[in-house]
This record gives structure tokens, sequence and C-alpha cells, in this order.
């Protein structure tokens, strides 16, 4: 991929209906492999409730501070934007909600949001709960892995939602909307609530691009679990978000993870086809405890589990 060119688009239609599907079924395998970042169209989730959760979300981040800090939380809830690597400052406020497995829901978080938003919330979260299952099984079925043998890690896996506000910012080049680097999740889905821009991706070639975003279409994002899984056939993809000086931004980022009981590591089947083994095995809990030990920063939660072969 070259620094002028588009992150390739994937139809999520034609990539679930039988027939169609095997061209599409190259392209999202294609995208995964070259870029780690795609947009998914037709994917199920109406623009009605996209632009009644804007609304919503817009209102709720006007609520007074001490009205907001009710949903704030030890890492869950709401909070501002962090100091990363190097000093510099994330832009930005968020609210970070944990929303499967079920019974780990907190309940000061999702049942006592506003009612409509909590309502478009939740049929988000069950929309790109089914595309995200969608995905997945294509994916599987493009790497050519044994059938279910990352379904059956994901099934009722760790998922959460973040909604980030980026108010305008009038020294755009102290603050970075978000620190670069690649997410620690199997796969992420990215909506850009209010259509305002930011997202780069960066490139093979290590140059960085705009994402721009086709109207109503998702982003997805391969994460460090799922270039693992894929024995580094998937490269994750590192990222970054820019600030705007004139105008606010708002973003949702859907994560999907395998369930806590889970191992993380290299599908036999792929090691078996093409070796050697790149990645070490780690249960899902010890790897997010040693990813929320790190300071987020470029590809280092990926590095620390590589085989040096």
């Amino acid at each position: 991929p070259s620094s002028s060119a588009e992150i390739p688009t994937v139809d999520y239609t034609l990539l679930a209906s039988p027939g169609s599907g095997e061209t599409e079924l190259q392209k999202l395998h294609s995208a995964c492999k070259n870029w780690g970042i795609f947009q998914v169209v037709n994917h199920g989730m109406s623009p009605e409730v996209m632009e009644k959760l804007r609304g919503e979300i817009e209102e709720f981040y006007e609520l007074p501070l001490e009205e907001k800090m009710k949903y704030g939380g030890d890492g869950e809830g709401y909070g501002g934007g962090r100091v990363r690597a190097n000093g510099i400052r994330d832009w930005g406020d968020r609210l970070y909600i944990t929303t499967n497995p079920v019974h780990l829901r907190r309940p000061n978080l999702l049942p006592q949001l506003p009612s409509s938003l909590r309502d478009n919330l939740e049929t988000y979260i069950q929309t790109l709960k089914t595309l995200a299952s969608g995905l997945l099984g294509s994916m599987e079925e493009a790497l050519e892995m044994e059938a279910n043998e990352m379904a059956a890690k994901m099934d009722d896996g760790l998922q959460s939602v973040a909604i980030i506000y980026y108010p305008p910012c009038p020294q755009p080049e102290l603050v970075l909307g978000f620190t670069p680097h690649s997410d620690a999740t199997c796969i992420t889905i990215l909506s850009q609530v209010n259509g305002v821009g930011g997202l780069q991706a960066k490139t093979r070639d290590g140059s960085w691009v705009p994402v721009n975003i086709l109207p109503n279409a998702l982003v997805v994002l391969v994460g460090d679990i799922l270039e693992v899984f894929s024995n580094g056939l998937y490269e994750s993809a590192e990222h970054r978000v820019t600030v705007n000086p004139d105008k606010e931004r708002i973003s949702m980022a859907f994560f999907v993870n395998p369930k806590l009981e889970a191992e993380i590591g290299p599908a036999a089947s792929l090691v078996m086809k093409n070796p050697p083994c790149r990645f070490k095995t780690i249960s899902t809990e010890q790897y997010f405890n040693n990813f929320f030990g790190r300071v987020l920063d470029r590809k280092t939660n990926l590095e620390a589990l590589k085989i040096d072969n």
C-alpha cells in the first residue's frame, strides 16, 4: 500500500452470501494480510440507529462533569485522556463499558445510562456482536484453519465498547487524539459517529495514511491476538488519531476478544502448514494482565510474545 492509497472495502452482505462470497473472501484475506485494516459496508447496523446514537452521545458529553462522574470507575466507566509514552497526552474523554459476558457488566454503567442512549447502545452492541462473529468465521475460512479452531475460543468472549469524545483542540501539535498503537484485541470495530475524520493507519511501508471512511461504513482493525492466532499471516494495524482544531470528533470502538479461560497462541493447523511457530501461547487472563501493565506504545505488547526463530 502506498501513502496515497485508500484502505480496502469489504461488502459484508456479499461476504455472507453463498456463491458470491468467494471474491469477497479473497478481498477480506488480502486486506487482513496487506493492511490489517479495512472498512465494511452493508454490515447490518442501521444508519437511523447510528444517527440517534450520535445525538444521545453528544447529549451525554454535554452533561455537567459531576453527572458524568457518576459513571466513573476504576479502569471502567467515564474518564479523561491519559499521558502516554514520551509524555504526550491523549486528547479526549471516554466512556468504557464491558458488555460481554453479560455477568461481567457493571450495574452502575449500562443499566444506569439515560434510557434511549442505553437502548440504542444495546442495539449497536448486539448488531456488532453478530457482525464480529460473522467476520471471524470468514477469517477462519480464509486462513484455512480447522473449522471452529478460532471460533471456539471467541464464543461468548470478552467484549467491550468505548465511546470517545475528542473536543476541538486549539494546539493540535501538542497532543495526539490517541497515541500510535496496535490494538491488544482479536479485532476492533470502529465507527466515526459524527463523521469527523482523524484516524490514520500505518501502511506496511511505514508511512501514515488518513483513513477516509465511506458514509455509514464501519472500520475493522486486525488486533494483536488475531496476528498471534494466524501465526503472523495477518498483521495487526498500527493506528493513531489526530485531533481537529475546529471540530469535535466522536468515535466508538467495539473490542472483540477471546474468553478469559481460552489460550492465546498460534492455531495448530496453521503452524503445521506454515512452520515455524512464531508466538508463545499464554492464557487470555495473563495476556491482558501483561497488556495493562505496559505503557500503550506501538506494538510492544505483541513483541513480548514473539519467539525468536
